[in-house]
């Protein structure tokens, strides 16, 4: 485990492997173990760098909830690809992570050779924004009240029981690490970042003049996700965009190897220059069946 200061907060990251550099960036629920399944698959022929969120131990926890923003968490990314040496690399974020990863390709694109956004989204959709803020808003009063997050409480919810089906043994690792992180620190970030960054829609005409070779991930029943993604892939215009059935959120720790076989073939696509820009082709759009 390594360091780097950013904006006065001290930000832990791993780095495993050699090659090509990956940078994963983790959920809001999840963590720097959350990848485990990933940088075991990619540190065979990839440089994996996982990133702690600050909040998340082993990054510092402030105590200053101004220390918290969803804008930091762009900053945090790169200040630990400046402290690497890292001119450019391939992004994977899951949910927040890939919210990050999104902004991270219109402000730093020249950072960025490709970007995996698996499960973004949630509270971007704009029928159900302000009730995605007054949740999460209550949510962070009740992790900040009772110093930690109701994991099992989470990992029963709509878009996360998948995983408890497929995998138990995950699921309850899952929980285990969730009930460990800090309330200060997962308070703070719903409150934060969670409620007060930005929908995705705000950035409407920069996603749509964004360049960035992108691959889109969901699963079919991760609903808070699901029209955001569709959105998303008519907006973006490098974007490709995969819906994973009878899948919800946690879709690196659902399928571990579903979802590397997902990344690397998308990858190899892009280092290959074969991930193309959508063609719109002509005329009235109708199909004729």
């Amino acid at each position: 485990m390594a360091f780097v200061n950013s904006g006065g907060v001290n930000i832990g990251f791993e780095d495993t492997g050699e090659g090509y550099p990956i940078l994963f960036l983790h959920e809001f629920a999840g963590d720097i173990r959350s990848w485990e399944s990933q940088v075991r698959f990619f540190c065979r022929r990839y440089r994996c760098i996982t990133v702690a969120a600050r909040g998340y131990p082993p990054s510092d926890v402030p105590d200053d909830i101004g220390k918290y923003g969803w804008h930091y968490s762009i900053d945090d990314a790169i200040a630990v690809l400046d402290y690497l040496q890292i001119a450019q690399c391939h992004v994977i974020g899951l949910s927040m992570g890939a919210y990050t990863g999104i902004l991270m390709a219109l402000r730093h694109s020249d950072r960025l050779s490709a970007l995996v956004a698996a499960s973004g989204g949630s509270g971007a959709h704009p029928p159900g924004r302000q009730n995605f803020i007054e949740e999460t808003t209550v949510a962070a009063e009740r992790t900040l009240r009772e110093g930690g997050v109701a994991a099992e409480d989470m990992g029963n919810g709509p878009s996360r029981i998948q995983l408890k089906c497929k995998d138990p043994r995950g699921w309850l690792e899952f929980c285990a690490h969730l009930a460990e992180h800090p309330g200060t620190g997962s308070g703070y970030t719903l409150q934060q970042v969670q409620a007060r960054r930005p929908s995705l829609h705000e950035f409407s005409d920069e996603l749509k003049n964004c360049r960035m070779p992108t691959l889109l991930m969901v699963g079919d029943e991760d609903d808070a996700c699901l029209d955001v993604n569709l959105w998303l892939k008519r907006t973006l215009p490098v974007a490709g965009l995969s819906v994973v059935p009878q899948s919800g959120h946690l879709l690196n720790l659902e399928d571990p190897a579903g979802f590397n076989a997902r990344c690397v073939e998308f990858f190899g696509s892009v280092e290959k220059d074969r991930w193309f820009p959508r063609q719109r082709g002509e005329g009235s759009g109708r199909v004729y069946s």
